[in-house]
């Protein structure tokens, strides 16, 4: 059976998604960011701050790509899309659901940009890592879905699970 892989922008929800569609499902949960934690032994901004983005990336690609993925929910860190074999992995396992917030739902949920351990560059913005990252996850994108402000948790799992099928 293959996995649903949530990808998208922090703050889109992939997580508290991910639980209340694996419970609809009875599947497995993984949370890729939390797998990460545990391997390195450290937080996400732990990471990012000693090692740089680009090291981050790759240790993210190495544990993603080290994962069985089969009949999980797997929700991504929002930088997965970077990495073609963390990717490539995600994809030959599983079927990746895109979850599409505007920008203004993202800005207003994420507060703690600095400490949230979002991979981003030295200075740069959350307006720019946005429309960065869009285009890479449509393109790697199975199904879109269109979450909007006014969207409920059960909404968004319910568009999910009739996009599955």
């Amino acid at each position: 059976m293959k996995a649903i892989v949530l990808i998208g922008m922090p703050g889109a929800g992939k997580s508290t998604v991910g639980v209340l569609l694996a419970k609809t499902l009875k599947r497995p949960f993984i949370d890729t960011d939390l797998v990460i934690q545990q391997r390195e032994n450290r937080f996400l901004q732990e990471i990012i701050a000693a090692e740089g983005m680009e090291a981050f990336l790759d240790i993210e690609a190495s544990a993603v790509s080290a994962l069985a993925l089969d009949g999980h929910v797997v929700a991504t860190g929002g930088s997965v899309i970077y990495r073609e074999s963390a990717m490539a992995h995600l994809r030959t396992h599983g079927i990746t659901v895109f979850l599409s917030l505007p920008f203004a739902v993202i800005a207003h949920r994420i507060r703690n940009i600095a400490t949230r351990g979002i991979a981003m560059r030295p200075g740069q913005t959350l307006r720019s890592l946005y429309n960065e990252r869009q285009p890479l996850y449509e393109r790697y994108a199975d199904i879109t879905i269109e979450w909007t402000a006014k969207s409920t948790l059960e909404q968004t799992v319910t568009r999910i699970t009739k996009a599955l099928t």
